[in-house]
């Protein structure tokens, strides 16, 4: 598959929970319902990792592009943030080992999820 199908593959999910987003009537971000759609696309098989496999590379190894514009935001305000600095640099060092682990395990988790999908493939075939 070509990067120009892989991003409008990705970029028609973003579109598709764009939509979702709008039309639920509780407030939800767009962005997590995409990636929970997406997930289960790719869980059940109905998009394989293959079709996405350059872009996802290509984003993932470009990704501290992504966060420029969150910390350009907070030293903006940063006059705002002053007061509260000590419980937010709290907040982020205790969070950010959280954030590894459950990350860390849940790609544990799917790793041995996947090597158990293929020896039963195999047992199958």
């Amino acid at each position: 598959m070509s990067v120009i199908a892989e991003m409008a593959l990705i970029f028609g999910i973003c579109l598709v929970s764009e939509g979702i987003a709008a039309i639920l009537p509780v407030s939800f971000p767009a962005s997590v319902i995409g990636m929970i759609l997406l997930t289960v696309l790719l869980l059940t098989g109905i998009i394989k990792t293959r079709y996405i496999r350059r872009i996802t590379e290509f984003l993932m190894a470009n990704m501290a592009f992504v966060f420029i514009p969150a910390c350009v935001s907070v030293m903006e305000q940063f006059e705002l943030i002053r007061p509260w600095l000590l419980p937010f640099v709290a907040i982020c060092f205790l969070t950010t080992p959280v954030v590894y682990l459950v990350t860390a395990w849940t790609v544990q988790g799917m790793m041995a999820l996947r090597a158990k999908r293929r020896k039963e493939g195999a047992r199958n075939a």
